[in-house]
Formats: structure tokens, sequence, C-alpha cells
């Protein structure tokens, strides 16, 4: 999908708007109405939308920080179009992740989780994520209850199916790894030999 980069974007809002507002003082107001209202629309575009396309195109390149750069020049998220504005969370929470930054990360995935995305595919990568934060702090109940949302979802994207699966797997091995302790299979030395008794 095409995209004006953001700096000619502001370029080009500042030129129709002051160009406009030139001719309209100078020629009169139909000479100068025309840059005008293009600018107001390109503005309004800008304010609603921001650059959170661009930022996410840079986001699946694994450009983490170029997608930071861009989306810092979203300078009104309050005033992104509700989706957008759920989106622009969503990528804060994953640049987060990618700095090991858990609890921002955390408070970025909540927050957009609150605003709503509009598909199940965002709602499970939010819910996986806060699994996996979850999980890095040893809290397996919160892990466990954050993928049973996942699974309550409608997933469409095959790569997000193949990750539900291999984290499921993971999950369930923590699970077994717990079970076995409890039944005192702990007590199986490296090598699966039992301790053998003292001799009297």
């Amino acid at each position: 999908m095409f995209t004006i980069h953001p700096y000619l974007r502001f370029a080009l809002i500042i030129a129709l708007l002051g160009g406009g507002i030139a001719l309209w003082a100078t020629l009169g107001i139909w000479y100068g109405i025309f840059f005008v209202l293009t600018g107001i629309v390109m503005l309004a575009g800008y304010l609603l939308l921001g650059t959170i396309q661009s930022a996410a195109e840079l986001v699946q390149k694994m450009d983490f920080e170029g997608a930071e750069n861009r989306l810092n020049l979203t300078f009104f998220p309050n005033l992104l179009y509700k989706p957008n504005r759920a989106y622009y969370h969503l990528i804060k929470g994953t640049l987060a992740m990618q700095r090991k930054e858990y609890d921002q990360a955390e408070i970025f995935m909540t927050t957009a989780d609150a605003i709503g995305l509009p598909s199940d595919n965002e709602r499970a990568m939010i819910y996986m994520q806060l699994s996996n934060i979850a999980a890095t702090r040893n809290n397996w109940t919160g892990a466990m209850a954050h993928f049973r949302k996942v699974k309550d979802l409608k997933v469409t994207e095959p790569q997000m199916k193949e990750q539900i699966r291999e984290y499921e797997k993971a999950l369930g091995n923590r699970g077994m790894a717990k079970a076995g302790m409890r039944s005192g299979m702990g007590g199986f030395q490296a090598g699966g030999k039992r301790r053998r008794p003292k001799m009297r």
C-alpha cells in the first residue's frame, strides 16, 4: 500500500496551507481555496491515522529502531482514529518487548487491548505477548490465563496459528515438568538412576 513519508507529508501540508492562504489573501478566495482544503484534508489524515502504517511495515522488516523513530512522528496519539490508536500502543508494546522492558510492554499491550483491536489476529498477538511476559516472571498461572484467551479467538493467519501451536507445546512441557516434580520424579538424579539407600 502506498504511503507518504511523514516528512514529505509535513512539507506538503505546510506548502498547501501556506500557499493557499497567500493566494486567498492576494488574489481572492477562489484562487486559494483548493490548496487550503487539500492541506486541511492531509492534516486531518495525519491526525487520525498518524504514522502507524509505515511504522508497522518497518516492524515487519525487523527494523525496530526505524519503527520507533517513525512512530515517534505521531505527535498526537490521543487524536488517532480508535483502531490506529490501539495499533499505536500495540507497536509500542512490541518495541518495548524487543528491548526487554517488560513492565512498559505490559502497560502498552493492556492499553491496546482496552482500546480494542479490529480482529482476533491482533488480539491473539496481545494475549500471546502478555502470556510471555507472565512466563518471564515465572507467573505460570498468569501465563496460562492469558493463553486461554488466545484459544478462545478465531485466528486466521497461518503464521500466528503456528506460533500458537509452538507456544502451547512450550507451556505443556512446563506443566509436565511441574507435574513430574510433584509426583516424585525429582528424586531421580541425572541419567535417570535412583539414589541408592544407605547400607546399615
